[in-house]
């Protein structure tokens, strides 16, 4: 059995001294793989002096799954060359596409949950993985629109797609709540329908409130309705590793901490058996 990584937070520049300086007591950090995917410069050297002292994870925006365009081999080259540099705990990236005949969207777009998109999916992650030698671990995405036609849930989706192709998954646990809300689902359902065995790592984050959306923006501290539904995932999951995204409106470094120490509190009371 692996052991979980622990409680980790998003590599952002803005905390780059932070980190440095005061060493932190954070289990590990996940970086986004496109901000290093260069062959030197400033941000690699800082990469390099905190993966001295800290665990690292990859995270992806731009590996566009469910994409009809053919596979970005320069872009994977890349990938597996940071990989291989850094040695990260694991590799993720999203359920979705983000651009067609070759034109990045900058976007998490949504996939039609049907059975040939299934298909098409898994068969893009079971090429990826060979390519780099190991697993994906795939997140699920907020999404605001849904397609006409499909042929199943997103929840049961994810879970063949994750059986079938043999990859991992990470559960964002505020795009399940944003998405319910959104799409009118139960977060429960969403959460129980998910195999526990296939679930690598937790997300938690802030959201904005539109008018008649919750929107995925990183930019506020996690709203007490995802706290709750962390702890239910705690109590289905077992100790999964677990980190806070903050992409915008970055607090000082000390508050990103604390919402991490609660992150540890709910978990350790859900495995002491104390929860309510």
């Amino acid at each position: 059995m692996r052991q979980p990584l622990g409680f980790g937070l998003g590599l952002r520049p803005v905390y780059y001294a932070d980190i440095l300086e005061h060493k932190p007591d954070v289990d590990w950090f996940e970086i986004l793989s496109e901000n290093y995917m260069v062959p030197g410069g400033r941000p690699l050297a800082m990469l390099e002096s905190i993966r001295a002292d800290y665990p690292l994870v990859m995270h992806g925006v731009s590996l566009s799954l469910a994409s009809t365009d053919p596979l970005d081999m320069d872009y994977l080259r890349a990938l597996k060359a940071l990989a291989d540099r850094i040695e990260p705990q694991w590799i993720s990236d999203h359920l979705c596409w983000t651009g067609i005949h070759g034109v990045n969207l900058h976007d998490l777009l949504p996939v039609p949950y049907t059975q040939e998109a299934l298909d098409h999916v898994v068969e893009r992650i079971a090429r990826i993985q060979d390519f780099l030698g190991r697993r994906l671990v795939i997140e699920n995405v907020s999404s605001y629109v849904r397609f006409a036609e499909q042929d199943m849930d997103e929840w049961t989706f994810i879970a063949a797609m994750a059986e079938r192709a043999d990859c991992e998954l990470l559960l964002d646990i505020n795009n399940v709540f944003v998405s319910s809300f959104n799409h009118d689902f139960n977060a429960d359902a969403f959460m129980n329908a998910i195999p526990p065995e296939r679930v690598r790592q937790f997300h938690l984050a802030g959201h904005s409130e539109g008018e008649a959306l919750k929107i995925d923006t990183h930019d506020h501290p996690i709203c007490d309705e995802v706290w709750a539904l962390y702890e239910k995932a705690c109590a289905r999951f077992g100790p999964i590793a677990t980190m806070i995204e903050r992409d915008d409106n970055f607090p000082p470094f000390e508050e990103l901490v604390a919402e991490l120490d609660r992150a540890r509190a709910i978990a350790s009371r859900v495995f002491s058996g104390k929860a309510a």
